[in-house]
């Protein structure tokens, strides 16, 4: 039972900004008391298809050959109806995560801190046997994922995080996550104009900036597939099917960069990204969800395009960047 309710209001600053709330579970993964072991079948990541953030780190389970080192447990992408922000696993039979044995996220939180009031959020790494989160920090989990675990790698398993373009990556992810992965978010909850329009502005002027970048290269970072890329498809994914109505980001579509999208469906193309992609999912939870700042609810329509076939149109990246 969740015992919990989630003030609305915790994530808006006075001058109407959306401030995303912090990771509370932020932990190291190695040998030591305060380190999370690296056991194959230890833990379970929990996610919904809808979350840039948990969507990034199951790319990087997939792409990397974790899928059966690290299980996966899926939350419906409409909100539940509850007194509190939450994800239920109203997908799996009797409403119960197979695994864990548990009806919301949030429950997981609550058996890690009794007192816990944040948004559960995803992704949550679970540890199996005491069903409770042991990790949350987005912002580090797919950097630990390519290094940490990397005995668990397949044999073809790409380097997303190689220690040459370490600085690089890491660089290029702070701009991506403030200005783009987060902008989106920034100019959709805000509520002040001025805090909607600067968000905007920012989040146009960055895909500007990375329209230039990728009409050199194949990816962020040259001819190598990085955590960079997979960082920004997660927000491209989500542009044209959500963001853009949504959240009103309504300047251009993702269709109409030619690099960008030509860019993103390569990505879309690969193992990991596009079979881990659903499209219904996304708009589900951001047209007819409970967003975390309890919009109200009014006569919800789910939209009927944009049509999404056009992601499998062939791209000649590979050829042209050789």
């Amino acid at each position: 039972m969740i015992k919990h309710k989630i003030s609305q209001e915790l994530e808006i600053a006075r001058d109407g900004r959306f401030v995303r709330q912090t990771n509370q579970f932020a932990a190291r993964f190695g040998v030591g008391i305060d380190k999370l072991p690296i056991e194959a079948g230890k833990y379970r990541l929990l996610w919904s298809p809808v979350c840039p953030w948990a969507h990034r780190a199951v790319i990087v389970r997939k792409v990397l050959g974790l899928e059966d080192v690290i299980s996966l447990g899926t939350a419906d992408p409409i909100r539940p109806k509850l007194d509190h922000v939450d994800w239920a696993f109203t997908l799996d039979e009797g409403n119960v995560d197979p695994v864990l044995g548990i009806h919301y996220i949030g429950e997981v939180y609550l058996n890690a801190d009794p007192n816990y009031s944040k948004r559960p959020t995803v992704p949550a790494l679970v540890d199996i046997k005491s069903k409770k989160v042991v990790e949350n920090d987005y912002h580090n989990l797919t950097y630990y994922l390519a290094r940490d675990w990397k005995k668990f790698h397949k044999p073809s398993a790409p380097d997303l995080f190689p220690e040459a373009l370490e600085g690089d990556i890491r660089a290029l992810n702070d701009i991506i996550f403030h200005d783009i992965n987060n902008g989106v978010y920034k100019a959709g909850f805000a509520k002040s104009q001025e805090a909607y329009e600067k968000a905007y502005d920012l989040v146009f002027e960055r895909l500007d900036w990375l329209e230039a970048r990728l009409r050199q290269q194949r990816y962020l970072h040259g001819s190598q597939l990085t955590d960079s890329d997979v960082r920004l498809y997660t927000t491209l994914a989500r542009f044209d099917v959500a963001y853009y109505g949504a959240f009103n980001v309504n300047k251009k579509r993702l269709i109409d960069y030619p690099n960008l999208w030509g860019y993103a469906r390569d990505l879309y193309q690969t193992y990991g990204f596009g079979d881990t992609t659903d499209f219904t999912a996304i708009k589900k939870h951001y047209f007819l969800s409970a967003h975390i700042l309890g919009k109200e609810e009014h006569h919800k329509i789910l939209p009927k395009g944009p049509d999404t076939s056009i992601w499998t149109i062939p791209t000649n990246r590979a050829e042209q960047f050789g």
